[in-house]
C-alpha cells in the first residue's frame, strides 16, 4: 500500500552547454534531492542541451537521439542509482524524417516506465518547434509508476485546459509539466511581467479545476539564438508545485538553477473533491460543441 505522502522534487535547469555537462549536472541534483528524502524528480524540458528551437537549422536534428539511447539511458541509470522515478525530456528521433519532444518516465529500478510525446506543438517567434517536432501520437494517458499515476505533459500542452482535464479523468494523481519558457528580451518589463503571470495563473488554474497537485519545472538564464538575428531567449525560471487548491506548496527564483523539494500529501485530492465535486457536476451531454474547432455565429 502507497503511503499517504509522497517526497517530490522538480530541478530549474539552466543549460550547461553540451549533453555530457548537462546530463553530469543532472545526475548530481538528482542525487542530492533522493538525499534529501525525494521519491519523485522532475526535470525541465529538453534538458540535455540548449533550447535549440530559436533557429530552423537542418544540422540541428543530428541532436535527436532514439529512445533507447545514450541519454535515455543515462537517465534510467541515475533512477536506478538513487532509487526515484525520474522525469525527463528529450529529443526523440524516431526514424528518419520523423522526430518529436518526449517526455520519459523512469522507475526506481532504471526501467522505463512510459513515454508521452507532446501533443501541442507551437510556432512563434523563438520557438520555433513546428519545424523540429511531429505532434505525440501517444493521447493524453497518465504513466502508471511505483509512486502514483502521472499526468505527464509538457510546456505548450499547460495552456489548454482539455489536456489536463482528460489526464484527471484518467485518474492522473498529479499533473507534471516539464517546461522550457521565457521572455523576448525586447519585451517591455509591463508584457513580460504579463507573460510570467498568465503562465503561472493557468496552470494554477489546472490545479483548481481538477483538484490535483500541479509540478511545473522550467528552465533558467540567457541562451543566445544561434542565428544572432535576435536577442536570444531568458528563460524565466519559477518554477512551481502547487496543491490540489492550487495553493502554492514550493517556488522558485527566475534567474538561478534551483531544487524544490515538498511532501505531497496523498489524501488531500480526495478531501478537497468531496468539497468541490467538479467531476461529480460535469454535464458530459451538453459537451459535444467542445470538439468543433470554432463555434460560428448563426
Amino acid at each position: 500500500m502507497q503511503s499517504s505522502h509522497l517526497p517530490i522534487a522538480l530541478i530549474q535547469h539552466r543549460d550547461a552547454g553540451d549533453v555530457a555537462s548537462n546530463l553530469d549536472a543532472t545526475a548530481s541534483a538528482v542525487a542530492t534531492a533522493a538525499a534529501a528524502g525525494a521519491r519523485l524528480v522532475v526535470l525541465a524540458e529538453l534538458h540535455t542541451g540548449p533550447y535549440f528551437c530559436q533557429t530552423e537549422d537542418l544540422a540541428t536534428f543530428d541532436r535527436a537521439e532514439p529512445i533507447p539511447g545514450p541519454s535515455s539511458e543515462r537517465l534510467g541509470e541515475i533512477a536506478r542509482a538513487h532509487g526515484v522515478v525520474l522525469v525527463g525530456s528529450l529529443f526523440e528521433r524516431r526514424a528518419p524524417g520523423l522526430y518529436h519532444n518526449t517526455a520519459v518516465v523512469y522507475e526506481a529500478d532504471g526501467r522505463l516506465a512510459g513515454y508521452y510525446r507532446k501533443m501541442h506543438i507551437p510556432d512563434d517567434p523563438g520557438y520555433y518547434e513546428k519545424y523540429y517536432f511531429t505532434p505525440g501520437d501517444t493521447g493524453f494517458v497518465p504513466i502508471d509508476t511505483s509512486v502514483g499515476r502521472l499526468g505527464v505533459l509538457v510546456c505548450w500542452d499547460q495552456w489548454y485546459p482539455e489536456a489536463a482535464r482528460i489526464m484527471a479523468l484518467s485518474g492522473a494523481e498529479l499533473l507534471i509539466y516539464p517546461t522550457a519558457i521565457g521572455w523576448d528580451p525586447q519585451d517591455t518589463p509591463d508584457e513580460q511581467a504579463r507573460q510570467r503571470e498568465a503562465w503561472i495563473t493557468v496552470q494554477r488554474g489546472h490545479a483548481v479545476a481538477n483538484n490535483l497537485p500541479v509540478i511545473a519545472c522550467n528552465r533558467c538564464g540567457h541562451e543566445p539564438d544561434p542565428s544572432g538575428q535576435s536577442p536570444g531567449a531568458q528563460f524565466w525560471g519559477s518554477s512551481f508545485i502547487t496543491g490540489p487548491q492550487g495553493e502554492f506548496l514550493a517556488s522558485a527564483g527566475t534567474d538561478d538553477p534551483e531544487t524544490l523539494q515538498v511532501t505531497l500529501d496523498r489524501g488531500r485530492t480526495e478531501a478537497v473533491r468531496r468539497q468541490w465535486p467538479f467531476l461529480r457536476d460535469r454535464r458530459i451531454d451538453a459537451y459535444a460543441p467542445i470538439l468543433k474547432r470554432y463555434i460560428d455565429p448563426h
